[in-house]
């Protein structure tokens, strides 16, 4: 008798143990109803990329690119322009906007 409780007991704890595994989401929108096959993590909006920070800073007239420094909330793109002038371009990371020139 305390052979079979326990056996069952263990499958029991087994069978709850694996439920998690076989999560599952449902998603309803303009394409329909859709099975999602594991609960993944919303995306994150890392913001723009170095080499974006580079393109904007090259559109605000640097011509040479020297150094790009990644801070908290700006990319800081240091370099010169045509005439070889000392030039440093702040841009927003998360938007892509223009702070300042220097």
């Amino acid at each position: 008798m305390f052979k079979s409780l326990a056996i069952a007991a263990i499958a029991v704890v087994t069978i709850m143990s694996a439920t998690p595994s076989f999560s599952q989401s449902i998603e309803i929108g303009p394409g329909g109803v859709r099975v999602n096959p594991g609960m993944e993590p919303p995306p994150v909006d890392m913001g723009i990329s170095e080499r974006q920070a580079i393109r904007i800073a090259r559109g605000e007239g640097m011509q040479e690119v020297d150094d790009v420094a990644r801070r908290r909330n700006v990319f800081i793109v240091q370099g010169s322009d045509r005439d070889g002038d000392d030039l440093k371009v702040v841009i927003d990371r998360r938007t892509g906007e223009v702070l300042s020139v220097e």
